[in-house]
């Protein structure tokens, strides 16, 4: 049923995550920056300044997501059972978003330059992540490249929760696949951070 989605609905409910991403890692991702004068604090606990700031990203997209779900019922989908799946895909998407932010704003401290690159990225991303057009046409192998993206997991279950009958788990693939990029991610990010947090007070 996934061809008979109204194009409006399926564009809404691709770029509802992807602000909540682009919002989050932007301001994530220059978290220790913007409070500098935390960082250097010796009690301050410097590793929730990013959550904080994508935690401020959640309130906007919280926004955003009832405005999805009145786009959907003017279209006639009304919120189901399956909708709640929302809270699973933006929980997955906070700790994606999270998980990235802890190797990016440990880095653009030492090299300014990187929210430069992440913006072009993010640009780029845009075009290779299925938000503007839909994935259902690609077949083989440039399918299971596309799939490698993390955020095609995202977008495609935002709107499978919207416009769909079926849960995440059980597509089991693709979900497994996403939190051990994610739990890797984090892991470095993690390890990143700690490895360069004795710098940052210098540098700032």
């Amino acid at each position: 049923d996934g061809t008979q989605v109204p194009y409006v609905l399926s564009l809404t409910a691709g770029l509802v995550p992807w602000f909540f991403f682009n919002e989050a890692l932007n301001h994530g991702t220059m978290a220790l920056l913007e409070y500098n004068y935390l960082v250097k604090k010796v009690v301050f606990k410097i590793s929730v300044l990013p959550i904080i700031k994508i935690i401020a990203a959640t309130f906007i997209h919280a926004f955003f997501i009832v405005v999805l779900l009145i786009v959907a019922a003017i279209y006639g989908y009304y919120p189901t059972i399956y909708t709640i799946q929302i809270l699973y895909y933006s929980a997955c998407l906070f700790i994606f978003v999270l998980a990235l932010c802890y190797t990016t704003c440990s880095i653009v401290v030492f090299f300014r330059d990187l929210s430069q690159i992440i913006n072009i990225a993010l640009q780029i991303g845009m075009w290779a992540t299925p938000i503007l057009w839909n994935i259902d046409g690609i077949e083989g192998i440039w399918l299971t490249v596309l799939k490698l993206n993390p955020l095609v997991y995202i977008v495609n279950g935002y709107r499978s929760a919207i416009c769909e009958k079926v849960w995440f788990f059980q597509d089991f693939f693709s979900t497994m696949y996403f939190w051990i990029v994610t739990v890797i991610l984090f892991g470095v990010g993690a390890m990143i951070f700690k490895r360069l947090k004795v710098h940052f007070a210098d540098v700032l």
